[in-house]
């Protein structure tokens, strides 16, 4: 990896959140490149972007502050894919569904990230800017779809947030194996993943 810095123009007055996305941004990318956070450094982040190691630190703490920041850059890329893909549609089962299978698509389309951004374990008490980034976009807003659901009588009322969790739990697992085991006979594009999706929401109306 080239850690070279490449000269780079001297910055306007106000850009500093210019380069904090630039920051962002790069250090994406080298993670994508990579497959690993260990492979990627401070200097080698100055080096694609072009400053010097000191001015990454005007902005960001430390590389764990740094990668806090990307990841939680990459939950809100999730948060708006998901509600993409949900817009427009009435029925709340089919937007559930949707919001699901804009999740497990996202995922493996962006399995790297995917990957490294959910191998991060939160300290117990301790919140990062992910979490948080996390806990209010797309979380509320599947949140907001279950408690639809709950207030039209679809599935049962119950603890929103545990419903969630349960929802959540089936298309991470779905996205987590596909992503690690790909040969596996999942059919033709997400048939599989819809059918399980499908399932766990019938089996909610059920209980």
């Amino acid at each position: 990896m080239n850690d070279h810095v490449s000269p780079r123009p001297r910055s306007p007055r106000g850009s500093g959140d210019q380069l904090a996305e630039e920051i962002i941004s790069a250090t994406t990318d080298l993670l994508i490149e990579s497959g690993s956070e260990e492979k990627v450094s401070i200097r080698a982040v100055a080096g694609r972007v072009g400053v010097t190691p000191p001015s990454i630190y005007l902005h960001f703490e430390d590389k764990e502050a740094l990668l806090d920041a990307v990841c939680a850059r990459f939950f809100e890329q999730f948060d708006e894919v998901m509600m993409r893909a949900s817009e427009g549609i009435d029925d709340l089962f089919d937007r559930g569904l949707a919001q699901g299978l804009a999740y497990v698509r996202f995922a493996i389309d962006s399995a790297v990230m995917y990957r490294i951004t959910f191998a991060r374990v939160t300290p117990p008490g301790e919140p990062t800017l992910t979490d948080e980034v996390l806990l209010s976009s797309a979380f509320v807003h599947f949140s907001d779809t279950v408690e639809e659901m709950m207030d039209q009588g679809l599935i049962p009322r119950a603890d929103t947030v545990q419903t969630v969790l349960t929802l959540w739990a089936t298309a991470h697992g779905l996205a987590s194996l596909m992503i690690a085991k790909p040969g596996l006979p999942w059919g033709e594009g997400y048939e599989l993943a819809e059918s399980a999706l499908r399932a766990v929401c019938n089996g909610l109306g059920q209980e």
